[in-house]
């Protein structure tokens, strides 16, 4: 990628520094405004949109005078290149709006460099809610148990707590991996994590991680480690990854029957949000905390009903139980029964 133009530098010095963003958030922005400039260049010029030319057009003429040339229609023309010729979904382009208002808004309302935002009276693509995925509660148990039950690894009783701590507690999984020693309380009844946007927040433990942690630490003390105050460590005694972690779920998941399932790390944040909810009678208000959620419609998504929760619904309807006593049967034959159905 070309440098970026110097008040992108200073947009995403600004959301790093002061507004704390993480740096992946601030780095998709970053992505998002440089394929914005580079189509505005682009088309003004009578350049390729798509290709290896475009990705190489230089973003130095990107000053602010350029900033103040862009217009609402610009906006308008550059998400209709996205549909057209990059087939992004409107899960994509509302992402890119997202980027470009708050670049916008941070021009006119921060820095006071412009006078008006052109992004922000843009609505943004409706997206489709999709409801998550998530295990049942007899799949979580399978796929715990098939941890247990793995007896010839080295790592089973570090996977167990790790699985058992995604399943319990809806932690993210950089959260899980950042976990310090520090961070637990010393009677591991709690612990800290790193969420989001670098807020730290407390994670209550049950006894079910309790037990598997403290299995867990009886192994990490007999090991080589190399980062000291990492709690969850691999085999070489460095702090667990990331691609390790998601490298091992995949694996239960498909020695537990549920490869097929196109089930992730973050399935499992799902499924103890959704157990919490369904399973637990956990107030939404409530479980909006204990996954760190900024905004209340992040939480309820998981407020979705269950095929279970339908089916007892409609039973609880004071008609279910009223059968027929004595209505006549019909009279008509088998010949007639197949006429009126096909009439």
């Amino acid at each position: 990628m070309n440098e970026s133009p110097q008040l992108v530098k200073d947009f995403v010095g600004y959301k790093l520094s002061i507004q704390n963003r993480s740096p992946k958030t601030v780095e998709q922005y970053e992505l998002d405004l440089t394929i914005f400039f580079r189509y505005l260049l682009a088309k003004r010029a009578g350049l390729p949109t798509m290709g290896e030319e475009f990705d190489k057009i230089d973003l130095s003429a990107v000053d602010l005078s350029f900033i103040r040339s862009i217009r609402e229609e610009d906006i308008y023309d550059f998400f209709g290149y996205l549909t057209r010729e990059r087939n992004n979904k409107a899960k994509a382009r509302a992402r890119k709006l997202s980027s470009l208002k708050s670049f916008f808004r941070y021009l006119e309302v921060t820095k006071k460099l412009i006078d008006k935002n052109p992004a922000a009276n843009i609505e943004a693509p409706g997206v489709k809610r999709a409801l998550p995925k998530f295990l049942s509660l007899d799949e979580s148990l399978l796929l715990l148990e098939t941890i247990e039950n793995d007896t010839a690894s080295e790592s089973r009783l570090r996977d167990y707590a790790i699985v058992t701590l995604f399943l319990n507690c809806g932690m993210r999984l950089s959260e899980l991996c950042g976990i310090n020693l520090t961070d637990v309380d010393k009677d591991m009844r709690s612990l800290r994590v790193l969420g989001k946007g670098a807020k730290e927040r407390v994670i209550y433990l049950n006894d079910a991680c309790r037990e598997a942690m403290e299995n867990w630490l009886k192994v990490r003390q007999e090991m080589t480690i190399k980062d000291k105050n990492a709690f969850f460590l691999s085999r070489l005694g460095k702090r667990i990854s990331n691609k390790t972690v998601q490298w091992m779920i995949y694996k239960y998941l498909d020695r537990a029957g549920l490869g097929n399932r196109h089930l992730s790390v973050h399935k499992l944040r799902h499924t103890a949000a959704t157990l919490l909810y369904q399973e637990g009678g956990v107030d939404v208000l409530v479980l909006k905390d204990i996954l760190g959620h900024e905004q209340l419609n992040t939480t309820q998504i998981y407020t979705h009903v269950s095929n279970r929760q339908l089916e007892e619904a409609v039973g609880k309807n004071p008609l279910a139980h009223k059968k027929s006593a004595s209505l006549p049967h019909p009279q008509n034959s088998e010949e007639e029964e197949d006429k009126e159905e096909t009439d």
